[in-house]
């Protein structure tokens, strides 16, 4: 069998034509594992701004001088509002997203209530949270509370993750990964790609991935913001990004892939391809850059003859 590596490196330097016989192949893939139903996801930006860390791509970076809405946790009658909106639209999982490295007890006792109190209205609902790197007790709380998923992202390769951030380490979020799924947890674990990254470093990602064996992978696409120090980042093409999302569908053929922020500065009119590799879309506004109508990625995923539960 041939090692993932050499498959990722074949697709990344493959002619145009080889390519989309590779694109196809990530479409049965796609099709074995989940058929035509596309998942859908939404995010509330819970908590805004303030973050201690330096992320070079990210906005809400207390480092950074940007002008962005800044504020502390939602209260609960927002956040509950949010979830059930999104669930009233179709929309198939909900998530509660938080900026900074983690959150105080007090905070995670809010999300918690909320959680219970959304579960105890509709025991169906997929309820997942981005809360930063908790600890074991933390994530067992959130757990006994019913929240189904819980998501933290690596961002980049080990390799080259020094090169986006000094505050946090790279394996302190592999840590909370793994703590997630010793818990209990179904885990999303992603990144983002146009950081400046090598292929080396797309091949080192997608290997921890499938080492983790997380369960859903959100891939995000840099959308350079003005004032961070990627600003002027211009490393991405549509068909590099096509090329990203197919390498890991293929090397990672049983997990879920949702594209996630930046997809439409990024993939621009091969928006519908996107959904051959992938079986998931975050629909609606992002954390600090909005997303497009759920009318129109209802459209697209019904003339590509896929399936999808968005009420529009």
């Amino acid at each position: 069998m041939r090692k993932v590596k050499e498959v990722i490196k074949e697709i990344f330097n493959c002619s145009v034509e080889e390519f989309y016989s590779f694109l196809n192949i990530s479409l049965q893939k796609k099709f074995k594992y989940f058929g035509k139903q596309i998942e859908t996801c939404a995010i509330l930006n819970a908590k805004s701004g303030r973050c201690s860390s330096d992320c070079k791509f990210c906005a809400q970076s207390a480092k950074f001088r940007l002008n962005i809405k800044t504020y502390p946790l939602l209260e609960e009658k927002k956040l509950l509002g949010a979830a059930f909106s999104a669930f009233e639209k179709g929309i198939d999982r909900f998530s509660f997203v938080t900026s900074g490295i983690s959150l105080n007890s007090e905070e995670l006792k809010i999300i918690g209530k909320v959680v219970e109190k959304i579960k105890s209205l509709n025991s169906k609902a997929k309820l997942c949270a981005s809360l930063g790197q908790l600890k074991k007790e933390q994530l067992c709380f959130l757990k006994e509370c019913g929240l189904d998923r819980y998501h933290h992202n690596l961002e980049t390769s080990r390799e080259f993750y020094p090169k986006i951030t000094t505050k946090q380490k790279w394996d302190d979020r592999v840590k909370t990964v793994k703590l997630a799924k010793e818990v209990g947890f179904s885990v999303c674990c992603g990144g983002i790609f146009g950081l400046g990254e090598s292929e080396e470093d797309v091949v080192s990602i997608i290997e921890t991935w499938k080492e983790l064996q997380v369960d859903s992978i959100p891939v995000n696409f840099l959308h350079p913001i003005k004032g961070t120090p990627l600003e002027s980042a211009n490393f991405l093409t549509p068909l590099k990004c096509l090329k990203i999302l197919t390498a890991i569908r293929i090397a990672i053929p049983e997990a879920e892939i949702r594209i996630c922020g930046g997809r439409e500065y990024n993939l621009k009119e091969l928006q519908p391809l996107g959904l051959f590799p992938a079986n998931a879309l975050m629909v609606g506004n992002y954390l600090t850059t909005k997303g497009r109508s759920l009318k129109d990625d209802a459209e697209m995923i019904k003339d590509l003859g896929f399936e999808s539960n968005l009420r529009i």
